[in-house]
């Protein structure tokens, strides 16, 4: 019994339907549609069987469009093609969309003029390239009592960087961690 359910499951996770596919021709088992022409005009309600004939007399396919309406919508076009300006726009979308990465750059409240100098100049890097930079301090055991000194580093770090970036929104002390992003000036590349 056991040696069964793992066949049928594997058979059930190998055929998946994809929703982004629409019904097309034959697929469509519907008593009756509203159809749409090829050039967006209102054909009327008609049987599926008569809107297939209709979509293959002009060498086009039919195509389930709004299923859910009432009567279901089917239009009448070069499915082929609709799927290749499709996946075309979404390729042409995802090319064009700007991918933010956030860098994190850590701090302590006893750091040094030269390590302080350093990683400021890394922050500005990334900064100048587009990322944005998480900046943070973790306080350990007895600073918690003096986090003024923490937030010291903080405005020395941010009026480092005040020329290639700004923070959005005012350091937030988030348990023993203070925290700051710090996004790149849209004129500083």
């Amino acid at each position: 019994m056991r040696r069964f359910v793992r066949i049928f499951l594997r058979i059930t996770e190998v055929t998946t339907i994809s929703t982004k596919d629409l019904l097309v021709n034959e697929s469509i088992v519907l008593k009756e549609v509203r159809l749409v022409g090829s050039e967006g005009e209102q054909l009327g309600i008609m049987s599926s069987r008569s809107a297939l004939e209709y979509a293959y007399g002009r060498g086009l396919d039919l195509v389930l469009m709004a299923p859910d309406a009432q009567p279901p919508v089917c239009r009448v076009m070069d499915y082929g093609k609709y799927r290749f300006e499709r996946d075309k726009k979404e390729k042409e979308a995802k090319r064009n969309q700007q991918i933010v990465k956030i860098k994190e750059i850590q701090l302590s409240c006893r750091i040094d003029t030269h390590d302080f100098e350093t990683r400021v100049n890394q922050a500005r890097k990334f900064l100048q390239g587009g990322d944005k930079v998480k900046t943070v301090i973790r306080f350990k055991g007895r600073e918690m009592a003096h986090q003024d000194m923490g937030r010291a580093v903080i405005d020395r770090f941010l009026e480092a960087c005040s020329d290639v970036g700004s923070c959005d929104k005012p350091p937030v002390i988030d348990g023993r961690l203070l925290t700051v992003i710090v996004s790149p000036l849209k004129n500083a590349r």
